[in-house]
């Protein structure tokens, strides 16, 4: 049977006792009324249907008050138009958030996530927002378990996705990375002009002209290709962003000095929808991240050879102004309108 709505009064205060914060102090959470909007995909995928229902649900949160979603929000690409986000407990996240689009869970071993690539299995990285101690703040992986089955419209959700109602962290797991991985973004106009034969204006195909051959921005981004993002061949790239970091990146994983300053190369597509930009969301537009590679790349040890001149020390792009203009006329043809208004990927909680 199509389900279309769902309303329950979730009673959170009958909750099993002993849930902590990071800070040891036992959490209220207030009951509330709840209503689910699932008329949309819920029939064809069931288990999609529950893992966009989890990724939007605040009560994974130790307080009831961050989903998945306050960091990835739909309408930016699924990220986040702040240089920090906060957690919980209104702390500040360490770095800025990605954004969730074009992700494989299929390419084993050469896919790497989050910024500095340590979680290789995507099934494994959609529970670690909700364990971390910023964040979301669960416990560990019996806390969420436990929080999930204490909330009632999940069980005929669990008994429809896996044909049993019993609910555990691998299922919880599995249904979130089923979500996750089915946002992808592959309709805009650039995918258009090369797919369809659409041609992008003058000065939009000026900007492709200098991205893909001048400048080789290409080079690390592979922008002809959707679902890059994850699945690095052997790499992390140090853009100069500092001559010395705060923030090591991939060193932090593999403990290589050689890995000091790299970082993951995010998808560009929805790029103008993304800022801020960089790691630490240092940038807060398009044109600041151009005029770091036309005359601001830190000559750091680590730096990228495609980012040194002849001499082997940091190049100067000297990207002028009519360029510039010219390169994020063709970035804003990366944006995927069809992706960041689809209805199966929106909340599905009903304000009321």
């Amino acid at each position: 049977m199509r389900l279309k709505f769902l309303t329950v009064a979730l009673l959170l205060a009958a909750f099993v006792p002993g849930f902590i914060s990071c800070t040891d102090s036992a959490l209220e959470v207030t009951p509330q009324p709840v209503t689910l909007d699932l008329s949309q995909a819920a029939s064809s995928n069931p288990v999609f249907t529950l893992g966009r229902v989890l990724f939007y649900d605040k009560h994974l949160s130790v307080n009831a008050s961050i989903s998945c979603a306050s960091c990835h929000k739909q309408a930016l690409a699924f990220s986040d138009n702040v240089q920090f986000s906060k957690g919980f407990e209104n702390r500040f996240t360490l770095r800025n958030s990605l954004p969730i689009q074009n992700i494989d869970p299929f390419m084993g071993d050469s896919v790497k996530l989050f910024w500095d690539g340590r979680e290789k299995f995507l099934q494994t990285m959609v529970l670690k927002p909700i364990l971390n101690h910023v964040e979301m703040g669960m416990g560990n992986e019996a806390d969420i378990t436990e929080r999930v089955r204490n909330t009632p419209y999940y069980h005929d959700l669990f008994d429809k996705a896996f044909g049993v109602a019993d609910i555990t962290a691998e299922n919880i797991s599995i249904a979130l990375s089923n979500f996750v991985s089915s946002i992808k973004s592959s309709h805009t106009r650039f995918d258009k002009s090369i797919f369809n034969g659409i041609p992008l204006s003058a000065i939009e195909q000026q900007g492709e002209q200098l991205f893909f051959t001048k400048y080789n921005c290409n080079g690390c981004h592979k922008t002809e290709e959707p679902g890059f993002y994850g699945t690095h061949e052997g790499g992390f790239v140090n853009i100069g962003l500092d001559n010395n970091y705060a923030d090591n990146g991939r060193y932090n994983v593999t403990h290589n000095p050689a890995d000091i300053g790299k970082f993951t190369v995010p998808d560009l597509r929805n790029v103008a929808l993304t800022a801020p930009y960089m790691h630490d969301g240092r940038f807060s537009s398009l044109e600041e991240v151009l005029n770091h590679y036309s005359h601001g790349i830190a000559n750091h040890p680590n730096l990228d050879e495609r980012l040194k001149d002849a001499y082997g020390n940091a190049a100067q792009m000297n990207i002028s102004e009519q360029e510039k203009t010219a390169i994020i006329a063709f970035l804003n043809t990366l944006t995927d309108f069809t992706m960041i208004s689809d209805h199966n990927f929106s909340d599905p909680f009903v304000v009321h």
